[in-house]
């Protein structure tokens, strides 16, 4: 076998697309990230299986769609339901074929198992930021804002949460270097999820007066299912305007900027340890965020690519051409598992759906013609929605609501719901049908005599 390459995965929560200097934003400033693109891919195109943090982090353990994994929401809903112990997870069969694994972060994963039981050697949690933070004096990070956010005044950056998840990183990847077998290591920082509390100058680095809306601002939700408008009043937010919004947004880029600083620490212990060459690096999260897209918050009850859409890069010196740009759709959470077992060159489990990235990457794989998402539910309740989209539509079946259809030629912010519009209606039948033969191959659970008349023609 070849020599196993070390894997370094730095899996963010709630990062936009969009919110990527490489990526087109106009004012964030993420050099490490955008260099690291320029050393390897840049995925254009890739997808969260399900826009929720539990239910995402089981898929890409284990390489399966919720609905077949079956993990479908958080744990505090009406639905709190576990994969079963028996399922293979990538974490496992890499520790199986001669690596040693490491996590730092937030595991939300599971209530009952640790990282312990996915293969993992060991697991620094980030719940002991808190305790560190005590030890040296410093007061508790303040909450006086809510979800919203603030300055977190009594810090410096090296002394965040953002710079200890990185410090205990880079622990552990100087410790590996003393250890024969090839490591996996796993950063799970909470950022840039909201409440974004950061210190300066991060807290002021987007001042929010130059901060322009997203091109989904303002959207005024007409034809869009009732429960979009419920989410915004829920949260208070349907009179808000821009200028109530930009703070919020300003320290959402500000803890990316900071994020980005400390990735290039972890990046410079590669570099000074020498294993760079050697080190297939991934950067990705597990969905995106609204912060303000639609007039929203979070990420529930909506499929739009504020919230679907992700970012994802990929270096590996002598195995990924720096600089390329890959528009392919790609499944990230499923492919990633796929791709993590055969980089260490290894055949990933019979029950894994994802494919594999570097095939895709050489021509190897065929490349799909479209993507799916799904949504279950959660802290407001169970509500089920499918997504599928290719290059030209996104098709959105809300099981008990309005069907959204989106022309995304025409209108990339989704704001027109083409659903009820007769013109639409050839999209509209081959997105439908698409769906259903999807369902149909996954079997999904939802699909029965009565939903499968709302799909068929």
């Amino acid at each position: 076998m070849p020599q196993q390459p070390h894997i370094l995965l730095i899996h963010s929560d709630q990062h936009r697309y969009d919110c990527l200097g490489v990526n087109g934003h106009p004012l964030l400033q993420t050099p490490v990230l955008d260099r690291l693109a320029s050393e390897g891919v840049n995925f254009t195109h890739a997808f969260t299986p399900i826009p929720l943090c539990v239910p995402a982090r089981n898929c890409l353990l284990h390489s399966q769609w919720a609905t077949e994994h079956l993990c479908i929401a958080n744990y505090d809903t009406e639905a709190p339901r576990p994969p079963p112990e028996t399922l293979p997870s990538f974490s496992a069969v890499l520790r199986q074929n001669g690596y040693r694994l490491g996590y730092v972060g937030k595991w939300h994963v599971s209530r009952s198992r640790t990282p312990a039981d996915y293969g993992f050697d060991t697991f620094v949690d980030e719940n002991e930021y808190g305790k560190w933070r005590s030890a040296q004096g410093l007061p508790p990070i303040p909450h006086l804002n809510g979800w919203f956010g603030e300055t977190d005044a009594a810090i410096t950056p090296d002394q965040s949460g953002l710079a200890w998840g990185a410090d205990r990183t880079i622990r552990l990847i100087e410790n590996a270097g003393t250890d024969p077998r090839p490591f996996f290591i796993r950063w799970d920082p909470s950022e840039p999820h909201l409440p974004n509390v950061v210190p300066e100058p991060y807290a002021s680095m987007y001042p929010p007066a130059a901060i322009p809306p997203w091109p989904s601002f303002p959207d005024p939700l007409d034809g869009k299912p009732y429960i979009q408008r419920q989410q915004r009043r829920t949260w208070k937010l349907d009179a808000w305007t821009w200028k109530d919004w930009a703070p919020i947004v300003g320290r959402y880029l500000g803890v990316i900027s900071l994020m980005d600083a400390q990735i290039g620490r972890i990046l410079a212990c590669l570099d000074r340890l020498g294993i760079a060459d050697n080190t297939l690096v991934v950067y990705t999260t597990d969905h995106g965020d609204m912060c303000g897209g639609h007039g929203m918050i979070d990420k529930h009850f909506v499929m739009y690519d504020d919230v679907v859409r992700v970012p994802l890069i990929l270096r590996w010196p002598g195995r990924i051409e720096p600089g390329t740009v890959c528009r392919d759709f790609v499944s990230h959470a499923l492919d990633l598992a796929t791709t993590f077992c055969r980089a260490a060159g290894v055949e990933s489990p019979s029950t894994f759906r994802g494919g594999d990235l570097l095939s895709l990457l050489n021509g190897t794989a065929e490349p799909r013609c479209d993507i799916f998402s799904t949504y279950h539910g959660n802290q407001f309740g169970l509500y089920s929605q499918r997504m599928v989209r290719d290059r030209d539509w996104k098709y959105v079946w809300n099981a008990t609501a309005e069907d959204e259809l989106y022309d995304l030629s025409a209108d990339p912010a989704e704001r027109h719901n083409r659903a009820a519009d007769p013109i639409c209606l050839p999209p509209l039948r081959q997105l439908r049908g698409r769906l259903l033969a999807w369902m149909e191959q996954t079997k999904d659970p939802l699909l029965n005599p009565w939903t499968r008349g709302q799909l068929a023609p």
